[in-house]
């Protein structure tokens, strides 16, 4: 058995990567293709296949392939209608691409803090933002690590105050709700292939929609706005967002795996929570009676009495040992020493510094004072819970190696480290 004071454990010959690029070889053969054909660029046969292989999947009437999953939510926000200084509902415990895209068009981000059952946007926090900013009518909802938020709550409060949706489904391809795909939900809907995602073409991305006249607004925004014209006529200002033939081989090759790869992470996730069995630790949540997630990322979050002293600073970390207990920044440092990468799980939108002076709200309204209580020693709200979700989560919670290239042995070796971690 390891021992965390000893450091006796063997370190890993070849990392262990959080989640790498699988490949299979038909993504060669499609590649070879566009480079046989000619075509390389932003049209060509692995594009018309790939649009349509993803509205097979996921029940889509119309896919546009884009250069990235950011590119995807750029142009979802644009149709949202968008402008400079409205005010937009976002998720707030998630990657900055969810939220980019709103500046980039001159809106202000208003964060949602996140719930327990499944670490996404909190319907409770999103129906007291509404009381707060009721002119608000876009919102901005993401799946963490691969997990369906509470879709149908989302909606109805959207529903009722005329709102739409942009779903970005980049990490929960795959994923479903109710038996209903991820990416299908919203008024507006984006996925991601980047390259760490469940199915990749090193990068690139996809915008869903079951409306043609938006499809088409979206292709052509895409292609600089070209209009139908002998000559470049350009009437609106455009974007070079439209994928390639090449990546979209690499992409088209990868599809008929999607199903392997999800089981895959689906394995990896249940050999965690069965060798935590006995640990103060729990694996990231998600709703069994209506949701299956991608299992994208398998996630831990440590019991709140089983965490040593931890400080974390803008781009920093300090932490006490203490047997018995551990935290984050502890495990992942072992994990480090023995060649495996994890990562801490999304720092909170409010939280960063280029969004720190932007609008949070709880499910007891407005976050911020609550955000500096907690940050102070913590504050509780009126059933004892943490108001700042996200940030609690970020405290004690972490990304575990997820690659489905690991082997059960290295992943035993990860449990086994991290067991030695609570001795």
């Amino acid at each position: 058995m390891f021992n965390k004071d000893n450091n006796d454990f063997k370190k890993f010959e070849s990392k262990v990567w959080l989640s790498s690029p699988t490949m299979h070889g038909p993504e060669l053969e499609y590649v070879k293709e566009a480079y046989d054909t000619n075509w390389l660029s932003t049209v060509g046969a692995n594009i018309n296949e790939l649009e349509r292989l993803v509205c097979e999947k996921t029940g889509a009437k119309y896919a546009v392939a884009l250069s990235a999953g950011t590119a995807a939510l750029h142009l979802a926000i644009k149709l949202a209608n968008v402008k400079k200084g409205d005010r937009v509902f976002c998720s707030d415990m998630t990657f900055d691409a969810t939220v980019n895209p709103v500046v980039y068009e001159g809106g202000i981000p208003v964060f949602i803090d996140t719930e327990y059952d499944t670490w996404n946007m909190d319907p409770v926090a999103l129906e007291k933002a509404f009381e707060i900013y009721p002119d608000v009518k876009v919102v901005v909802i993401a799946h963490l690590y691969g997990t369906p938020g509470k879709i149908d709550e989302i909606k109805q409060i959207c529903d009722r105050h005329g709102a739409v949706i942009v779903e970005d489904a980049a990490e929960s391809f795959g994923a479903t709700y109710k038996g209903i795909q991820t990416g299908t939900f919203g008024n507006y809907n984006c996925i991601s292939f980047n390259g760490n995602k469940i199915i990749t073409g090193s990068a690139g991305g996809m915008f869903l929609t079951d409306s043609l006249e938006d499809a088409n607004r979206v292709r052509k925004w895409s292609t600089q706005s070209r209009e139908n014209a002998p000559w470049y006529q350009h009437e609106e200002l455009g974007y070079n967002y439209r994928m390639s033939n090449v990546i979209a081989g690499i992409v088209r090759g990868q599809m008929q795996f999607l199903d392997d790869h999800i089981a895959s992470k689906k394995e990896i996730y249940y050999r965690y929570k069965e060798g935590f069995k006995g640990l103060p630790i729990s694996m990231n949540p998600f709703d069994e009676e209506n949701s299956e997630p991608n299992y994208w990322l398998s996630c831990m979050i440590i019991d709140k009495a089983a965490m040593c002293k931890q400080v974390r600073g803008e781009c920093e970390a300090l932490y006490i040992p203490e047997h018995g207990k551990s935290c984050p920044t502890e495990i992942l440092d072992i994990l480090t020493m023995h060649n495996a990468e994890g990562r801490p799980v999304w720092k909170p939108m409010h939280m960063q510094p280029i969004y720190r002076m932007n609008g949070f709200v709880t499910r007891e309204g407005d976050g911020r004072a609550k955000t500096n209580a907690y940050i102070s020693g913590g504050s509780v709200g009126k059933d004892g819970r943490p108001l700042d979700v996200g940030m609690d989560i970020f405290h004690r919670g972490l990304c575990l190696p997820s690659d489905n290239k690991m082997t059960v042995e290295q992943q035993n070796q990860i449990i086994d480290m991290i067991k030695a971690c609570f001795e």
